[in-house]
């Protein structure tokens, strides 16, 4: 009797040592739906870091804003509510300008130059975060920026007035410069601002308008490739510290993965989604010259309006973009 208690005991033992003591499951918030070619990435992000660890680290993903909304993500993050999470780089440009550098019209227009920004950028962004209380993981950017309308846009006097989708202080700016009216609309409430009359043009990728149905409530897209912005998943450093040096290195080789793979993906996006922009029965135009010297002159303004208040670092970074 007492030793089966003996070797009863030794079992549930030798149980209790294979399941991991640190085992634990992350809860992960994005803004974007799961057909979003970030959130898919983020999903393999995920994989690959269970994968890695046997299980000892588990990532659960809440997209299309259901646990936390696009502008409180980083804040839950930054508090603790969450060990992860991502979200639109420039929505962090009221905390500094240098986030929103990749924003600005026409500064970076292809992917070239968009991962020569990030270069300049990833360092000092670093050190924003951390001062925060966070650590980037890796970023991706979104294919270039077009303009959606309800109508044919030959200039930039035909967006006076127009009720235009914002969703940082950055495109807020834009709209007003255009003549705009600027109102602020997150990606899951596209359709229903434009059904009901919210907004009438927009400024986003082709992807969005893909996973909008773009064509369900609006007629126009020019291809005006006005910047490239990126989406920045980051980790509550609290909650990276208490990881083992092992899982620790785990989730780094994971975001190293994500990275590669979330640019190659967003190249791939660009041109299928304007194709199927077209095959859904949306006009894809190239801009007119008279369009794209209204929308230049506008992006000199803000590029210039950006130096100011981005100062000493913002110089640095653009020297170092420029160089």
């Amino acid at each position: 009797m007492f030793m089966s208690r003996l070797l009863g005991g030794a079992a549930v033992a030798i149980a209790a040592l294979s399941i991991p003591a640190s085992a634990e499951t992350w809860d992960m918030p994005t803004p974007y739906p799961d057909a979003t070619f970030h959130t898919k990435n983020i999903h393999e992000f995920a994989k690959d870091i269970e994968e890695a660890t046997g299980g000892d680290l588990s990532i659960k993903v809440h997209s299309a804003g259901s646990l936390f909304k696009h502008p409180e993500i980083s804040k839950a993050v930054r508090s603790g509510q969450v060990p992860a999470g991502e979200f639109f780089l420039s929505l962090l440009a009221n905390d500094n300008p240098v986030f929103g550098a990749d924003s600005l019209p026409f500064l970076a227009t292809s992917y070239d130059e968009a991962m020569k920004l990030w270069d300049a950028q990833e360092e000092v962004i670093t050190g924003l975060l951390d001062e925060q209380g966070l650590m980037p993981l890796y970023a991706v950017p979104w294919p270039p920026q077009g303009l959606y309308t309800t109508k044919e846009i030959a200039s930039v006097d035909d967006l006076a007035g127009l009720k235009f989708r914002t969703y940082n202080a950055t495109l807020e700016q834009f709209a007003n410069l255009a003549g705009a009216a600027p109102t602020q609309v997150e990606v899951p409430d596209i359709p229903q601002a434009f059904s009901t009359g919210r907004v009438e043009a927009m400024i986003t990728s082709p992807s969005t308008g893909v996973n909008s149905k773009a064509w369900d409530f609006l007629s126009h897209y020019t291809d005006i490739q006005a910047w490239i912005p990126k989406n920045i998943v980051v980790v509550n450093k609290r909650a990276f510290r208490r990881l083992d040096e092992d899982t620790q290195q785990a989730v780094l080789d994971a975001a190293a993965k994500a990275e590669t793979r979330g640019w190659e993906m967003s190249k791939a996006e660009s041109a299928e989604m304007v194709e199927v922009l077209k095959e859904n029965g949306i006009t894809v135009v190239d801009p007119s010259d008279d369009l794209m010297t209204g929308l230049r002159e506008i992006g000199a303004q803000m590029l210039e309006s950006w130096k100011e208040d981005a100062g000493d670092t913002g110089q640095q970074l653009l020297d170092a973009y420029q160089g």
